[in-house]
């Protein structure tokens, strides 16, 4: 028994959910997400609630269950709220800066890296206090392209095991190396 698909999504006020031809349509205060579900699962929208079924045991079934309620619920919340992902940019004369609606990047290369935003994703860009190291934030309202707009960003100088210079995720702990050591020991 799939005990995430059998958990009922709240919808707040303002929130719609329609369904027609086999597309979820959320409608909210930040925007519109619209998404094709698996044809399999029954939603139900009753009392404020959106409820997931299930028209089987089968395995198939019950995987799609959890993943369609998920999926469901993380489009409610992006409507209502929104999403968002930070990075950190580390490294000696290693910036980011906005230049319109596109972020800067200048970390280590010969040029600067200029990357467009993906459609319903904007950017800021700040200064930690504490740290010294710049930051970028990007937002938006669908988790799945959020995610892979910072993926690509962090793709572009990954972090290094040795002194951490290169972006990363706020939440990323990077495991550091030793180094050179065969000097010492002599």
């Amino acid at each position: 028994m799939s005990r995430i698909g059998q958990l009922p999504i709240p919808l707040p006020s303002g929130v719609q959910v329609t369904q027609s031809e086999g597309v979820l349509t959320v409608k909210g205060p930040k925007g519109t997400l619209s998404r094709s579900l698996p044809a399999a699962i029954a939603i139900k929208v009753e009392d404020g609630m959106v409820l997931c079924e299930r028209p089987s045991n089968s395995k198939e079934h019950r995987s799609l269950h959890g993943l369609t309620r998920t999926l469901v619920n993380n489009m409610v919340i992006g409507v209502t709220k929104g999403y968002e992902k930070k990075l950190h940019v580390q490294g000696v004369g290693y910036r980011a800066e906005l230049q319109g609606k596109n972020l800067n990047l200048q970390v280590g290369f010969a040029h600067p890296v200029l990357v467009e935003p993906m459609e319903g994703i904007e950017f800021e860009v700040g200064m930690d206090t504490n740290t010294r190291m710049p930051f970028v934030v990007a937002k938006g309202i669908d988790k799945e392209v959020l995610g892979q707009q910072a993926a690509n960003i962090r793709r572009i100088k990954p972090p290094e095991p040795y002194k951490g210079k290169g972006i990363r995720y706020s939440d990323e702990v990077i495991r550091r190396k030793a180094g050179k050591s065969g000097k010492a020991t002599k």
